[in-house]
């Protein structure tokens, strides 16, 4: 369907160092029916009041408010998104939201078989599947759930409802998934399947990250060229796509490597987000959090709810600081400020 577009706003998400945001996501929950130790505790999550979530209405009203800012993009996130409830209805209303022409969605996969369809009826365009590992055993130790066949299950009924490509995210971790890069560089060359090896950001609930433990992508790339030959540099349609694309010289699959810890992408950051709770946050490695639930809840007109976003996206650092002796690891842990 077409999307009517708006005109161009009259201000924009630009921060200090001249970066246009035009990439919203938005996390709807801050539940999971996984528990991956690079994101959340094991046991014992003190998961949000369900009052306390924006609603779908709430969340409409946010993006609609943000197009006039110059949000053509979304990205609906976790948690994981997918057990909240009438998900598709989310994406129906968000659809229809003049001026967005983007609308991706980031999921474990365990309940994807349910609503792959659904989704993509509803207008969903893009979807991410985080899966670290094709070896069961392997899942397991990540994940500590035994649901390895219900996303392979999801992966299926995505490709089944017109999802295409599919685009798999695996965090790399030194000492657990390197035996799994090869397995993924086959799958990505004898399907339509992308996967993007995404080194292990500090986010843990357990603050057991070290850089120690990252498998970087300068030493994933010698693994594939080493079993599959040289990897070709793809340009990048998207200058603010973070990840670093490669084709396979004999040109079977493509593979990304999206290297935060390594090779920053800050320069070219294009993105903010709203927890699921309400509160923007203009960089995943935030410290300050702009409250915007009580501006909708306190009847605030749309107007100041952008001055809200422009403030946060004017506060924005230049970068992360992961590489610096000033990095300070956020409290939240990436389940609750939404991947």
């Amino acid at each position: 369907m077409s999307v009517p577009q708006n005109p161009a706003p009259e201000r924009q998400l630009i921060d200090r160092f001249g970066r246009v945001h035009n990439n919203l996501r938005i996390s709807v929950t801050d539940r999971c029916n996984a528990r991956c130790f690079y994101c959340m505790p094991a046991d014992n999550v003190p998961f949000m009041p369900r009052d306390e979530l924006l609603s779908f209405e709430e969340i409409e009203r946010v993006v609609r408010i943000g197009t006039t800012l110059g949000i053509d993009r979304v990205r609906l996130t976790g948690g994981e998104p997918l057990v909240r409830r009438e998900l598709h209805r989310l994406v129906e209303r968000l659809v229809r939201v003049p001026g967005i022409v983007d609308i991706g969605l980031t999921t474990n996969g365990v309940l994807l078989g349910e609503q792959a369809q659904q989704l993509k009826d509803a207008g969903l365009k893009r979807l991410n599947i985080s899966l670290d590992a094709l070896d069961p055993v392997i899942f397991q130790r990540v994940t500590r759930r035994d649901s390895y066949d219900k996303v392979i299950e999801g992966i299926a009924a995505a490709r089944a409802a017109g999802f295409s490509p599919i685009k798999l995210n695996a965090v790399s971790v030194k000492g657990l998934t390197e035996d799994q890069i090869l397995p993924f560089a086959e799958l990505a060359r004898e399907t339509d399947t992308e996967v993007r090896f995404i080194e292990f950001m500090p986010l843990d609930a357990d603050n057991q990250w070290g850089r120690d433990k990252v498998l970087f992508a300068h030493e994933i790339i010698p693994i594939l060229q080493a079993e599959f030959g040289p990897l070709e540099p793809v340009p990048s349609a998207n200058p603010n796509a973070p990840a670093n694309d490669f084709r396979f010289a004999d040109g079977k699959g493509k593979i990304g490597m999206i290297a935060s810890v390594s090779q920053p992408f800050c320069s070219t950051c294009n993105r903010f987000r709203v927890t699921a709770e309400g509160r923007l946050r203009n960089c995943l490695f935030s410290l300050e959090e702009t409250d915007i639930r009580g501006l909708l809840r306190n009847g605030e007109a749309d107007a100041e709810i952008a001055d809200a976003m422009v403030s946060c996206i004017t506060a924005k650092t230049e970068g992360h600081q992961i590489n610096s002796v000033q990095f300070v690891q956020p409290d939240r842990p990436m389940s609750s400020i939404g991947g």
